[in-house]
């Protein structure tokens, strides 16, 4: 077997001697690598273990801050809704009160007035009829009455133009719910503390009266008067 020789200086080197060389080199750099490598591997997952750690922990932290922020606003919600319901009934509370209070003012005119549209009514008093057999159920905040007529009065703190077809809206449940007065002569009127220039326009073109407070007694506005 031939072996190759090279000479340098006064030793020689074998191919042999060169393999082991280059062997025990690359066996040197594998082993640095893997250490590298291990090292590197050591320090990726420590820094992924913190990592994990603070972003479990910003989590948590967001998670109850989230939370705690759910509770306050359940909480503003909570007090907000007790607010609203509490003005409603205050408000409501007005209303009612201005509502009784107007129809108290009108009853007790109209009672002692008596007289309206040129005609005496002898009974003056407030009703809610409900007819058994179409079950209509209709609340009469007024009627006035006498033996040939009959005055449907509604009763409003401050009228609108909604109020004009509400009254609109008794005159045939009235027929129904008082088959003792259905052949008299029906008169519709609005009564309102306050009447702006819609609503007392829509009475006129209806031939509802209006009925007006004017200090302690009222005013009666009548021209397009009809008979339903």
């Amino acid at each position: 077997m031939t072996h190759n020789v090279i000479e340098t200086g006064n030793k020689p080197v074998t191919m042999e001697i060169m393999m082991a060389s280059v062997d025990a080199i690359l066996t040197k750099s594998s082993a640095k690598i893997e250490q590298d490598l291990a090292k590197s591997s050591e320090r990726f997952e420590k820094d992924l273990a913190k990592s994990s750690e603070r972003f479990e922990k910003d989590l948590a932290k967001s998670s109850e801050d989230f939370k705690q922020g759910m509770r306050e606003l359940r909480a503003s919600i909570a007090e907000t809704d007790k607010l609203v319901k509490a003005n409603a009934k205050i408000v409501g509370g007005m209303g009612n009160n201005n509502g009784a209070m107007a129809q108290e003012f009108f009853y007790n005119a109209l009672f002692y007035a008596k007289t309206i549209f040129g005609q005496e009514f002898d009974e003056v008093f407030t009703a809610k009829r409900k007819v058994k057999k179409t079950g209509i159920e209709v609340e009469y905040d007024i009627i006035l009455l006498n033996c040939q007529s009959v005055c449907i009065v509604e009763v409003k703190y401050k009228a609108d133009t909604n109020d004009v077809k509400i009254i609109l809206n008794k005159e045939k449940p009235f027929r129904l719910n008082f088959p003792e007065h259905a052949n008299k002569k029906l008169f519709l009127a609005l009564a309102s503390m306050s009447f702006d220039k819609y609503v007392e326009k829509a009475c006129q073109e209806e031939g509802i009266a209006m009925i007006k407070q004017a200090g302690d007694t009222i005013e009666i506005y009548d021209e397009r008067l009809k008979v339903f």
